[in-house]
Order: C-alpha cells, then sequence, then structure tokens
C-alpha cells in the first residue's frame, strides 16, 4: 500500500516555498485540469491544509513569516494609530486666574437670594431698606466665607463690593439714564445685589 502524497508533494512544493509560489502551484495545477473535478477537489483540499499547517505553526513560534507571506484567512488589519493632533497651547490671561466657575445650584441659590433682596428693596422705605441691605451684606459674608474658608478676604470683598456697588448706582441714578421716580436708595440697593451677586459666583 503506497504511502498517501503530503500536501506539499501533492502541489509539487517544498516545505520552504513561499506563499506566492504555493499559490501559483495550485493555480498552475487547477489550470492544466479544468477537466478533473476530483483532481481539482484535491489540490485545493492540499492548498488549504498547507495555509492550516503553517498558520498552527506561526502561532505555535515554531516558524518565523515573513512580511511577504500572508495566508488566505487575513486576519484584520490594525487600524492607523491615530497620532494626537498638535495642540495650541492655551494662554492664561491674569485676570482668569480670579474668575471662578460656580455650580448651577450655587447661581440658582444667590440668584434667588439677591433677587428677592432687590425687588423688596425697590419698593421698601428707607428703614425696611436697611435692613434687606443688612441681610444681603450678611448673607454675601456667610457665602464667601463658606466658598474661601478665608473670613478676614470675605469681609474685604463684601466692603469694596459694596462701595462699588453704591458707587455705580448712585452715580447712574443721579444722572437718571433710567428715568426712575421711585426710592433712589431703592435703586442704588438693586446694583448693590448685582455686585454682591457676582462676587459671591465668580470671584475666586
Amino acid at each position: 500500500m503506497s504511502e498517501q502524497p503530503s500536501p506539499y508533494e501533492q502541489l509539487q512544493v517544498s516545505q520552504e516555498a513561499t506563499f506566492e509560489e504555493i499559490q501559483a502551484a495550485r493555480d498552475t495545477l487547477l489550470q492544466t485540469h479544468l477537466d478533473d473535478d476530483r483532481f481539482r477537489t484535491t489540490i485545493e483540499a492540499a492548498y488549504d491544509a498547507i495555509l492550516m499547517d503553517r498558520l498552527r505553526l506561526r502561532q505555535e513560534g515554531k516558524i518565523k513569516v515573513p512580511e511577504r507571506i500572508r495566508f488566505a484567512e487575513r486576519l484584520a488589519e490594525q487600524p492607523p494609530k491615530k497620532t494626537a493632533k498638535p495642540t495650541n497651547p492655551r494662554f492664561n490671561l491674569p485676570w482668569q486666574e480670579w474668575i471662578d466657575k460656580p455650580p448651577v445650584m450655587s447661581l440658582v441659590i444667590t440668584t434667588l437670594v439677591y433677587g428677592s433682596l432687590a425687588g423688596l428693596g425697590l419698593v421698601a422705605n428707607t428703614d425696611s431698606l436697611a435692613l434687606l441691605l443688612a441681610l444681603g451684606v450678611g448673607f454675601n459674608l456667610v457665602w464667601l466665607n463658606r466658598k474661601e474658608q478665608r473670613l478676614g478676604r470675605a469681609f474685604l470683598i463684601t466692603l469694596v463690593a459694596l462701595l462699588i456697588g453704591a458707587a455705580i448706582g448712585g452715580g447712574l441714578a443721579s444722572l437718571g439714564i433710567f428715568g426712575f421716580a421711585g426710592n433712589v436708595e431703592g435703586l442704588v440697593s438693586v446694583f448693590i445685589y448685582l455686585i454682591f451677586w457676582i462676587v459671591s459666583n465668580f470671584l475666586r
């Protein structure tokens, strides 16, 4: 009983043949036996057996496959590595270090408090206005101290904000820009609360 020829012998190539040589041998044999389906099936089976054998040996690390050898079952090509695009360096202006980004809840709370005080201040009499202003100063002081954890700095910021708001409100009221016919002190308090709102939220 004759020994069954190996797949390499069936394709008439050596075991060191490259993939291109194996493929060329298969194509040549198939072209010369176009009418012999049985022979063609044998050649295809031998070709597949060689590919599977080389793939197994490669996975086991027993052979090193050159770059030019590619198996029929091509592994999915790895996507090209994305090169990080050079980003433009960000230059922070000096004043940006003093700007804070408050959370939404902080904005909501301070807006409600100062908005309510400003609305009441526009319709309040002088005595009530002083009480409302004291509440605004106290709230701003407590809020900044809670945020900064420095009472001295919170007090200084509150005092400066009070003076700035009074100066802006008083100046605009004296110019009559808004045509406000009501309580001028109430209008001034609105600008004070506005400055309080700004420093309590956006000053770092």
